[in-house]
């Protein structure tokens, strides 16, 4: 097999030095000197040249891991990040698992540096180890006395490179709890000048995205997908296909799902995909208009609660001096990253395949094509590669489109590689979407002004329900990521009752940016302001007085009095209005401030954001703000115009004129502040994103409309 490689030059591997060193975890030591590398558990590799290789297992779609994992391991070691490579790791769960997800490698829920930052801490740690044990034993000085500093063995006379001793460690056993730096010897973790490795290759053209790969002979294959969930084929006719140069075959795929499209390249396939004649069966097709959706939603608001998530009865409303309430509606969301969904498949010559693709969840896929194939797991490869964004979308219960590329490929003679391309209308119409959700929320203030009662009462569709994650993400029938934010919120809340009710679904539901907290963020902090206005209280002291003496409590409270700090909270200039949002997701805490000025009828200029965020220990500075801005403008994005809609069950939306992204203009500046902490690192990619959105609620608010229905053109906003 030959790869297009022209845009792989930051790959530099190893197996070209005269040696190799080679550590994971076990203390019974990875090592081999010379060629190939022997690799047990391996996070770490170094070469006889000194140059260090850090075998990251966690997919980078722009959020990071590659530059924050191989930070570990080079603080550790005790090399500059001028002295530092990486490479994904193959798909392997017995060994690259997410420590958080069980035994299934992957990347989401914002776990990357979460799980990861022990052990790549350790690797590295042992990797210097036992290059100071050889040093030690080749210059006769004491290992206790050696040092790395800058990729140099320093303490024994003259300093000498490190990979002068990495034969001699290659021999060595890796010790089974090596000595880690303290924070006091950091120079590299938390260290804003750090930037990130891929920034040179992404913006000098040479990354390498799994749509740049381009295998020789290959077939590019498009798919005749159903315009409405559930459809199957029954028939096509693809006589005028025929007529496309280029055009190779056409087929329909094990399960009648879809037609798939053979050519030559992919205009071709776009265009012999036009021409095709599909007759589709849509008796079991979803049907149903956004509008319905939405009335079943809204209905099942107002009957009882199908679960009662804290099992506790809603607080003596009746007993409150006043009730402020509100009916809140989330619709379908599409994840809209800007690579489209695409991978290549190829035979082996071993007999085995090779999946090329931005995996994010690389075990489902493996899985899946092991059943299609046939084939025992370590017959199946699974190449994983950059990817330009997904929010969720790469990461699919039912690994659908990598099932798609493996049965266009499995239905040819497998001579040929297959690469499966969906357009940026395949894309925004493929059926899978953050799911539309309703909340209807009552809250009970005392003559004080205190929340004495709170019912909120959530329904939409499931995530979980009916995927492999069911088993630990649904519990007593609770699919948590539909309440996660209410249930689990550190605000101190006497008499806070939730229900859930799950409706059906109207296509496939898939987690998004952030997940649950999308929607529970924006219900619970717009009613926070509309309970702190009813009480005759500023947001934010209102805010404090609800959050009690428990560490998340505290932190909440930190990051809320930062960002109203910074974003000079209750003194915007003159014509700018400001609204407040804090919010804890997948460990961390962010609180925003957002500047606005004009009204909802005149329209609204984002002018500023100020953000605060407490994630543990800041291990990249640069890439945290990075995450929180992108968070910033994906939230606020979204929920100024963005929606999908169905009629008659097909998606009215193709692409980015009528699904329209946050532009340049639509925020002024975004401003973020960090604050330190020696707790564990915590989540980055999402947390910005849930505060975002409420922020800007309030501020809008606070010019004379409670914004309830999303997008907020559609209740009556526009935007300047």
């Amino acid at each position: 097999m030959t790869l297009n490689t022209s845009r792989r030059g930051f790959l530099k591997g190893a197996a070209a030095a005269s040696a190799v060193l080679v550590v994971g975890l076990s203390p019974k030591g990875a090592l081999a000197a010379g060629g190939e590398a022997a690799q047990i558990n391996p996070f770490v590799k170094i070469g006889a040249d000194g140059r260090v290789i850090a075998i990251i297992k966690h997919f980078e779609k722009g959020q990071g891991p590659a530059t924050g994992l191989s930070t570990l391991i080079a603080e550790e070691i005790g090399v500059t990040m001028d002295q530092i490579d990486y490479e994904f790791a193959p798909s392997n769960p017995e060994i690259y698992n997410n420590l958080a997800f069980g035994p299934f490698q992957g990347t989401g829920g914002s776990t990357a540096m979460a799980n990861s930052f022990m052990q790549y801490r350790t690797a590295g740690a042992a990797a210097r180890a036992m290059i100071l044990d050889a040093a030690a034993e080749a210059t006769g000085a004491n290992a206790a006395d050696l040092d790395i500093v800058d990729g140099m063995v320093v303490g024994a006379g003259d300093p000498a490179p490190l990979g002068d001793f990495v034969a001699a460690a290659a021999t060595r056993d890796a010790p089974a709890e090596p000595t880690l730096k303290t924070p006091e010897q950091w120079r590299l973790i938390g260290n804003p000048d750090i930037r990130r490795l891929d920034s040179r290759i992404k913006g000098n053209g040479t990354a390498m995205y799994a749509m740049d790969l381009h295998l020789p002979n290959e077939m590019v294959v498009m798919l005749a997908r159903p315009e409405q969930t559930g459809g199957l084929v029954a028939s096509f006719d693809d006589t005028d296909a025929q007529t496309v140069k280029g055009f190779i075959r056409a087929a329909t795929l094990p399960g009648n799902g879809a037609v798939a499209v053979y050519a030559e390249n992919t205009w071709a396939a776009m265009q012999a995909r036009e021409a095709l004649s599909v007759e589709w069966d849509l008796s079991t097709a979803e049907s149903r208009d956004s509008s319905q959706i939405k009335d079943e939603i809204m209905a099942a608001l107002d009957a009882p609660a199908q679960y009662n998530v804290l099992k506790t009865e809603p607080g003596p409303m009746d007993q409150a001096a006043q009730v402020v309430e509100q009916t809140f509606y989330f619709p379908l969301l599409a994840h809209a990253a800007m690579e489209p969904l695409n991978c290549t498949i190829e035979a082996n010559e071993d007999g085995g395949i090779t999946l090329h693709d931005g995996a994010q969840m690389p075990t489902g896929p493996h899985m899946a094509l092991s059943q299609i194939f046939e084939l025992p797991m370590d017959k199946v490869r699974i190449n994983t590669m950059l990817a330009g964004g997904s929010f969720g979308r790469r990461a699919t219960p039912s690994a659908d489109y990598q099932v798609e590329a493996g049965l266009a490929f499995v239905i040819t003679d497998r001579t040929r590689p297959v690469k499966l391309v969906w357009s940026r209308e395949d894309d925004m119409r493929g059926g899978y979407y953050r799911p539309a959700f309703g909340h209807k929320v009552r809250v009970g203030l005392s003559d004080a002004g205190d929340i004495i009662a709170w019912d909120h009462r959530i329904a939409g569709q499931s995530i979980m329900k009916g995927t492999p994650f069911e088993a630990f993400a649904v519990h007593d029938g609770v699919d948590h990521s539909s309440v996660e934010g209410t249930s689990d919120t550190p605000y101190t809340i006497p008499g806070f009752h939730v229900g859930l009710t799950d409706t059906e679904k109207a296509t496939s539901t898939l987690w998004w940016r952030s997940v649950g907290h999308t929607h529970t963020a924006y219900a619970m902090e717009v009613m926070m302001d509309m309970a702190a206005k009813a009480a005759g209280r500023d947001p934010v002291e209102f805010r404090l007085a609800h959050l009690g003496d428990s560490a998340d409590a505290q932190r909440k409270a930190a990051v809320l009095k930062l960002a109203a700090e910074k974003g000079n909270w209750g003194n915007a200039p003159a014509g700018r209005t400001q609204g407040i949002a804090v919010h804890k997701s997948f460990g961390s805490f962010v609180a925003e401030v957002v500047e606005i000025s004009g009204n909802a009828e005149d329209g609204v200029q984002i002018e500023k954001v100020t953000c605060a965020v407490d994630c543990g220990i800041p291990v990249n500075p640069d890439v945290i703000k990075a995450q929180i801005e992108g968070g910033v403008g994906y939230g606020i994005g979204h929920v100024m115009r963005d929606e999908i809609t169905l009629t008659g069950g097909v998606v009215d939306q193709y692409n980015f004129p009528d699904y329209e992204p946050l532009r340049m203009r639509d925020i002024g500046a975004i401003e973020t502040h960090i604050i330190p902490s020696a707790e564990p690192p915590t989540g980055i990619g999402e947390p910005g994103t849930p505060p975002s959105a409420p922020a800007l609620a309030n501020a809008i608010a606070r010019t004379g409309r409670v914004v309830s229905v999303l997008p907020m053109i559609n209740d009556g906003v526009s935007f300047a």
